[in-house]
């Protein structure tokens, strides 16, 4: 951790990779964005490795059939789905930031809204058919 900004090494390239992200985009327009965006997001998922490819393959697989209207794109380089440049659903793989499991979170856009208080992420150890049953219907839930 650096005793200048108070942020790891892993956060701020996080960071760069965002404003790295915004400036691909600068000027770039609806479908040509789009398009970018997607290989963008597909290249984030082939640089995964081991269960943090697995899980962020099978989200993207999830999103692509369950909520087909969602964006693909990167999020400070996590593989990330959005409605109106809104990200609603991502995968924070846990070689991200050297953690011992990745998440798969919903950002305010899912409007997973349940009461007083609600999850916005999971931690994901493993892709099980019951794990992406539930994701299934978080990200229809989320989509819609």
């Amino acid at each position: 951790m650096s005793t200048k900004t108070g942020f790891t090494d892993e956060e701020r390239a996080a960071m760069a990779q965002r404003a790295a992200e915004l400036r691909a985009m600068k000027g770039v327009k609806g479908a040509a964005k789009r398009a970018k965006e997607y290989e963008a997001c597909l290249a984030a998922i082939d640089e995964l490795e081991g269960i943090d490819r697995e899980i962020a393959e099978r989200l993207h697989v999830v999103v692509s059939e369950v909520a087909p209207d969602l964006n693909a794109k990167t999020w400070y380089g996590f593989p990330s789905y959005a409605r109106d440049d809104k990200v609603v659903v991502f995968y924070q793989p846990a070689s991200k930031f050297s953690t011992r499991y990745g998440t798969i979170g919903f950002d305010e856009a899912a409007t997973l809204d349940d009461g007083d208080m609600w999850a916005t992420s999971f931690a994901v150890i493993r892709m099980t058919e019951q794990v992406e049953s539930r994701l299934r219907e978080l990200v229809h839930r989320a989509a819609n």
